[in-house]
């Protein structure tokens, strides 16, 4: 990784640079603090995911932000359900199908680097829509968006990919957004400031 090389040259730098040991052993625990910090953001937990097409499951940890009706504008053009779920650096990155099926949908929009939280940042922000037809659901809408912190989204969903839900979806580098746009008649099973789990927790049914 290029993390664990930018470390060890640091390491080495302060040997032979630094002739205080004091100083030596504070740079070198600071340096291995940013190290454990960034494999802790890297970081991809195996989750137990139970496939089930009726539910529609946490696409990323973090904390739910967003529960309202909006009118969605760039596919269905339509009037749907948004839940969206904010990830502070602490989170972990990777986001996960929030159901199986066909991607009919995938799209990479440049932008801003707004705060995740931002109400305009779903449509101004650096961002990737995809969407995802169930048999039994239909078609789900999921976007990735990049904060102020974000500067890269990998996105793994391309059209015609058939995806099993849960699976890995892609990752967004440091504080970021994702949000779900669900039909009307979807029943909400989260509520504001809920911290939910990627690839396990159920946030609606339909």
């Amino acid at each position: 990784m290029i993390a664990t090389f930018i470390v060890g040259l640091g390491v080495l730098a302060i040997d032979y640079l630094v002739e205080l040991i004091w100083l030596n052993k504070l740079l070198s625990l600071l340096l291995l603090g940013f190290y454990v910090l960034i494999l802790q953001f890297f970081r991809n937990p195996k989750r137990l995911t139970i496939i089930d097409d009726a539910h529609i499951i946490a696409p990323a940890d973090g904390k739910v932000v967003v529960i309202e009706e909006v009118f969605e504008k760039e596919y269905f053009k339509e009037k749907r359900i948004q839940v969206s779920i904010f990830m502070s650096p602490i989170n972990v990155h990777v986001t996960r199908y929030p159901i199986g099926g066909e991607v009919t949908f995938s799209k990479y929009h440049p932008g801003k680097y707004l705060v995740a939280w931002h109400p305009k940042a779903s449509e101004e922000n650096e961002r990737t829509t995809v969407v995802i037809n169930n048999k039994l659901s239909g078609e789900i809408l999921y976007r990735q968006i990049a904060g102020a912190m974000a500067r890269r989204i990998v996105n793994y969903a391309e059209p015609q990919m058939q995806v099993i839900q849960g699976a890995d979806a892609g990752f967004i580098k440091f504080g970021s957004r994702v949000d779900v746009f669900l039909p009307l008649n979807a029943v909400i099973k989260v509520n504001l400031n809920d911290k939910v789990k990627g690839g396990e927790q159920i946030i609606a049914t339909l």
